[in-house]
C-alpha cells in the first residue's frame, strides 16, 4: 500500500521578497520562482495583487506570471490580495488557485496592513468568498496576529476562536494562523492550534477546514516552533528558503519567515512522505545568493 503524503508545504518567495528595498529584476524573480515550482511544494506564495505604493517590490507579479513554466509542476500558484479591486484582478488569471487574504484579529494591525477596520475586512472576505466561488479559486484566509499583537489590543484564545468561527461560517475553507510579528511561543502553539484543527474536524476528510501556520520566528527559536506546530497536529505550514522575508508593515530585523530547510529537516527526521526533488532544492538554494544579496 503506497504511504500517502499528508503534509503540504507552502513556499513563500512571496513573502521573502515583499520587504526588500532594491528592486529585484522581473527575469530573476521569474527564474527563481521556476526553480522552486520544480521542487514539488503543494503550494508557491509567489506574488501580490496589492497597490505598488503598499509594496513596491511586487508591482511586477502579473509580468512574473506570464514568464512562468506551469507546464511541468503540481505546484499550485496562490497570490496575496488587500481588496476586492486585487481579487478581480488576481482571479483573471487561470493560472492561480489561491487567493489569500489578511484577516488581523489586531484593530491596529488591520488599519496599518489593509487601511481597514475588521468590521470592513469581514466584509472584503465575504466577496472574496463569493468571488471564488464563482471564479473556481480558493480563498486562503490569514488570521494575522493570531498569537498576539504589540499593539495592546486585547487578544485571547476565545478572540482566536471566534474569528475562526466567523470566518467559517462564511464559508472559508482554508485558514492560516498567522505570527506576524514573531510573537508565538510552543507554549501558545500548543494552547491554540490543537483545539482549532479538532474545532473544525468533520466526519468527512473532504469536509474538513483546514489549518494551516504561518509563523515568523528569529532564527533561533525556530526548531521548537516547528516541533511545536508538528505535535499539535499542523498538516499545513508555510515557509520561505533561508527564513528570508517578513511581515514589512511590522519591522523586526531579526523576525523572518521559519526556514524550509529546518522544517524540511524536522519532517524528514519525523519519517514524513514529502516528495521533494532536493536536487532543484539545492539548486534554489544555490540561485538565492543571486536574489537576497
Amino acid at each position: 500500500m503506497t504511504q500517502q503524503q499528508t503534509i503540504k508545504l507552502i513556499e513563500c518567495p512571496r513573502d521573502a521578497m515583499q520587504g526588500i528595498h532594491d528592486f529585484i529584476d522581473t527575469d530573476l524573480k521569474a527564474a527563481y520562482i521556476n526553480l522552486l515550482l520544480q521542487v514539488g511544494f503543494d503550494t508557491i506564495d509567489f506574488g501580490s495583487f496589492v497597490s505598488p505604493k503598499a509594496i513596491p517590490q511586487l508591482r511586477d507579479t502579473a509580468e512574473v506570471l506570464s514568464k512562468l513554466d506551469l507546464g511541468n509542476t503540481s505546484s499550485k500558484l496562490l497570490a496575496i490580495i488587500a481588496n476586492l479591486r486585487g481579487a478581480e484582478e488576481a482571479a483573471a488569471h487561470p493560472e492561480i488557485s489561491y487567493l489569500g487574504f489578511p484577516f488581523s484579529i489586531s484593530e491596529t494591525f488591520q488599519q496599518r496592513n489593509t487601511n481597514s477596520s475588521i468590521a470592513q475586512s469581514l466584509e472584503t472576505v465575504k466577496q472574496l468568498l463569493e468571488l471564488c466561488s464563482k471564479r473556481d479559486k480558493t480563498a486562503v484566509i490569514y488570521l494575522s496576529m493570531g498569537f498576539g499583537n504589540p499593539y495592546g489590543d486585547e487578544w485571547n484564545v476565545e478572540i482566536v476562536e471566534r474569528w475562526a468561527d466567523e470566518l467559517v461560517q462564511n464559508g472559508a475553507k482554508i485558514l492560516a494562523l498567522s505570527d506576524t510579528t514573531g510573537v508565538s511561543t510552543p507554549e501558545k502553539i500548543k494552547e491554540i492550534l490543537p483545539s482549532l484543527v479538532k474545532r473544525f474536524e468533520h466526519t468527512d476528510p473532504a469536509k474538513n477546514i483546514e489549518i494551516g501556520l504561518h509563523l515568523h520566528s528569529t532564527p533561533y527559536t525556530r526548531f521548537e516552533k516547528i516541533q511545536a506546530a508538528y505535535e499539535s497536529g499542523c498538516k499545513r505550514f508555510d515557509s520561505a528558503l533561508k527564513g528570508f522575508g517578513g511581515c514589512p508593515m511590522a519591522t523586526d530585523d531579526l523576525t523572518g519567515n521559519m526556514a524550509t530547510e529546518d522544517l524540511i529537516s524536522y519532517l524528514n527526521s519525523k519519517g514524513e512522505l514529502l516528495n521533494l526533488n532536493m536536487d532543484k532544492w539545492q539548486e534554489a538554494l544555490r540561485f538565492s545568493g543571486k536574489v537576497f544579496l
